[in-house]
């Protein structure tokens, strides 16, 4: 019976704390957890933005290297936003680079989410956070929560990729079955084209290259290719009017070849005739030589050249005579031709003036 007295009283008293508690503003998220991490004298204020915290609740364990070094202090959204600010404090003793990043985990399976604090690792770590700085939510994130990776294997099992994956299985099996050599080949194939694509990637790159500054030439001339592209329909509609013309053209081209080819085969005989006709005087003038020039030479030049002395026979070269009415010839004293031999001109005038 006295067990039974103690239980209601215990509960009225639980109720009268709660509604003191919350009329004095209270929440238990204010309650600090037993073992918590030290914060020390002087601690300093990090904000870290994330798109989800998932069930991260205030007085949660802030850690580095899986050692707490601080705690969450609140969670809020932003007015009119959608990324949560967790605002943590940090151990006034721990020195994290600016640049450092807050990932959201889980200390166990089942276990409480608290937020890690990690510097960059690829050795680029830089600065010092200080108090009030902000770690963007480009430098946060959160590990798959495992009703996420339950869900997908869920997925997976139950008619997701399974059966696919047999399906394709299966369907590799009996097209490479028996088709082995032609696989190696295709193979061996491939291996040396892209040894030689590798082998001509320069070549490939300045084609690329080519075809980067073809287009570059073609955009600062578009004005001029849409002006010429415009006029192409007018030109095509002038061939449309004319295309009667250029049948009736094309046509009497065609006869007219017809006519030529006959004309050609019924006169080959005579051509074929009139060229063996031709070859002896062809064959003398090339036999001719140098004397046909020569003969030409002497034949049109009066009077005639010192070059040409040494092969005629006579008295007198370059002589000028006048005949007078009686009969008698008059050579001028001012000649300038000489006999053969050497003598003078003589002058004769037989009577008469």
């Amino acid at each position: 019976m006295g067990r039974k007295l103690k239980v209601p009283a215990l509960a009225a008293l639980l109720a009268a704390f709660g509604l003191v508690m919350s009329g004095c503003g209270f929440s238990l998220y204010n309650v600090p957890l037993p073992g918590g991490a030290d914060l020390g004298n002087h601690p300093y204020q990090v904000t870290a933005q994330f798109q989800d915290v998932l069930d991260l609740v205030p007085q949660a364990a802030v850690k580095v290297n899986d050692v707490a070094v601080g705690k969450v202090e609140s969670i809020n959204l932003p007015p009119n936003g959608w990324i949560a600010n967790v605002v943590m404090q940090v151990n006034g003793d721990v020195k994290l680079p600016a640049n450092a990043s807050a990932w959201l985990e889980q200390s166990s399976l089942l276990g409480e989410k608290y937020v890690s604090l990690v510097g960059p690792t690829d050795g680029s770590a830089a600065g010092t956070l200080s108090n009030n700085a902000v770690i963007p939510v480009e430098r946060t994130n959160r590990n798959p929560e495992v009703e996420e990776v339950l869900g997908a294997l869920s997925l997976l099992l139950n008619g997701g990729g399974i059966d696919q994956i047999h399906t394709i299985d299966l369907q590799l099996n009996d097209a490479f079955a028996g088709n082995e050599g032609a696989i190696r080949s295709e193979l061996s194939g491939l291996t040396t084209f892209i040894a030689n694509a590798d082998a001509h990637k320069q070549d490939i790159a300045n084609a690329i290259d080519g075809v980067n500054r073809l287009s570059g030439t073609l955009a600062a001339r578009d004005q001029q290719i849409g002006a010429t592209l415009d006029s192409v329909p007018a030109g095509l509609q002038i061939l449309a009017q004319q295309r009667g013309e250029l049948v009736t053209m094309l046509n009497a081209l065609n006869n007219l070849s017809g006519v030529a080819v006959n004309t050609i085969n019924q006169s080959k005989d005579d051509m074929v005739a009139d060229f063996n006709a031709l070859a002896p005087t062809l064959r003398q003038l090339a036999a001719a030589g140098a004397a046909l020039p020569q003969s030409l030479q002497v034949l049109l030049t009066y009077p005639f050249t010192d070059a040409v002395t040494g092969d005629i026979r006579g008295d007198y070269l370059n002589a000028f005579a006048t005949l007078t009415g009686d009969g008698s010839t008059v050579i001028p004293a001012s000649a300038s031709g000489s006999n053969i031999s050497g003598s003078p001109l003589v002058s004769t005038d037989q009577g008469g003036n």
